[in-house]
């Protein structure tokens, strides 16, 4: 995966006819670098004419498009076709999903192929699920946000989360396409529509081509649908991948069943913090919108992509795309987006961290052994991080995980589970960043003003004031 956001690139193409598709001529259309069938060049342009191309000399199609057979031929052909006839959104999301789903076909790099869940997994997941509420029902005042829990394939992961996807991509790609049509002389836009309408077209296909492979990475990687801290599945949905799971533990040394229980635990923690604060969704995704709107597209590459562009050869836009043209800046309105939303993702991984160590510390003898593996997952830029820096462009904090955790667990200790869990009520009563720095001088602070609010409340609640209070007395 491409480390700049935007680093377009196609996937390696799922083989048709099973072993088939692995004697493919290494010099024609087999796998090339990166394990993409039309080799360096995504759209299997080998040999271009004055590039000295295998053939060049007596076949001007062999010069065209190198050694590539029929099929790798109308597999370009149709890829291409697919760039210049959408004409939707800012990504084309059916190419992302198709890409998506055959990299989840290939298997993960340790040749783990994706599988149907067997009934046997459904009832574990399912159990483990249930017992998990069952313990957070005494660690947290929120009750029970999950009003299922499956058990998914990495297909159905896929499948299932790319609503999501589309609304935290969408923003992002919108102001990238539309920097796209506005490099050209405003007097040469109405001569050149048909230019900008294929500049478009490729960009929502490259954007789709990207979010794919990005996507279908993930979906070998990640254990539920919580992962990056977002509600990426549908609400009230519990979900976890046994799949991915058995290769989560597979060299902890820790039980299986252990494994699924303090994943299940997390999993439903995040799904009772989404269903019952209501605001925390729109407060996410919203955060994410408002990063897009602070994105500057440098136009200087993209005027010079475009003067040089040769409509016969669209691999030119994309390998401008992969030099970071699209490389966000750091403007005030990206910068204070940002910091809203790693911090409100801080909170939200903090309290899970600290309500799951509460349940699970006097249950399961790997908790504190599970609990640090995760954290350090987080801090070494894993999967999800890396994922969704190369889709938004936003890169994650995990140091203010701990520090969270750490303000979460003090203010239990100070005012109790329903104390802590009370400031979900209104983002305004949350601790900010600079809170996370000084998380003892949160808790005393609003200890002391929460106090002072709980006696005001109860004495409205019986309908008397501190008169007459006094006067009873």
């Amino acid at each position: 995966m491409s480390d700049t956001p935007f680093g377009f690139g196609l996937p390696p193409e799922e083989p048709e006819n099973g072993d088939e598709g692995k004697k493919k001529d290494p010099a024609g259309g087999g796998q090339g670098s990166g394990g993409n069938p039309f080799g360096a060049n995504p759209f299997g342009f080998g040999g271009l004419p004055g590039m000295g191309g295998p053939g060049g000399a007596n076949n001007p199609f062999a010069a065209m498009f190198g050694n590539l057979n029929p099929n790798d031929l109308g597999a370009a052909f149709q890829q291409l076709g697919q760039m210049l006839s959408y004409e939707g959104g800012p990504v084309n999301w059916d190419m992302a999903k198709q890409i998506a789903r055959q990299v989840v076909a290939q298997g993960t790099a340790d040749g783990v192929k994706d599988a149907s869940v067997g009934p046997a997994e459904k009832s574990a997941v399912e159990e483990a699920v249930r017992l998990a509420d069952l313990w957070l029902d005494q660690v947290t005042s929120l009750p029970s946000g999950a009003g299922t829990a499956v058990a998914w394939s990495r297909a159905e992961w896929v499948e299932a989360t790319l609503p999501a996807w589309q609304q935290l991509v969408d923003p992002v790609a919108e102001r990238v396409g539309s920097a796209m049509g506005d490099v050209l002389p405003q007097e040469m836009q109405a001569m050149a529509g048909p230019l900008i309408g294929m500049m478009r077209s490729m960009g929502g296909a490259m954007f789709g081509q990207q979010i794919g492979q990005a996507v279908g990475a993930l979906a070998g990687e990640v254990v539920g649908s919580t992962d990056v801290g977002l509600p990426l599945g549908p609400a009230g949905r519990a979900a976890l991948l046994p799949l991915n799971i058995e290769a989560f533990g597979k060299d902890l040394g820790v039980p299986s069943d252990e494994v699924r229980l303090y994943l299940a635990l997390r999993e439903a923690a995040h799904q009772r913090l989404f269903a019952h604060v209501p605001w925390l969704r729109a407060h996410l995704f919203g955060a994410v919108e408002g990063y897009a709107r602070g994105i500057k597209v440098d136009t200087s590459k993209l005027e010079e992509a475009v003067g040089q562009l040769d409509p016969t050869h669209p691999e030119q836009l994309q390998e401008a795309l992969q030099q970071g043209m699209f490389q966000p800046e750091d403007t005030p309105e990206q910068k204070a987006a940002l910091a809203r939303l790693e911090t409100a993702l801080a909170l939200v991984e903090g309290w899970v961290d600290a309500v799951v160590h509460e349940a699970a510390k006097s249950r399961l003898t790997s908790a504190d052994a599970l609990r640090e593996t995760l954290r350090r997952r987080r801090a070494s830029g894993g999967p999800a991080e890396q994922t969704f820096a190369t889709l938004i462009g936003l890169e994650l904090r995990p140091r203010r995980l701990r520090d969270a955790a750490r303000l979460w667990a003090s203010l239990t200790d100070a005012r109790g589970v329903d104390g802590r869990d009370g400031l979900w009520e209104h983002p305004d009563m949350l601790p900010t960043a600079t809170d996370l720095d000084d998380p003892d001088g949160f808790v005393h602070r609003e200890h002391l003003d929460f106090s002072e609010l709980d006696k005001m409340l109860g004495e409205a609640a019986k309908g008397e004031g501190p008169e007459d209070g006094d006067a009873e007395k």
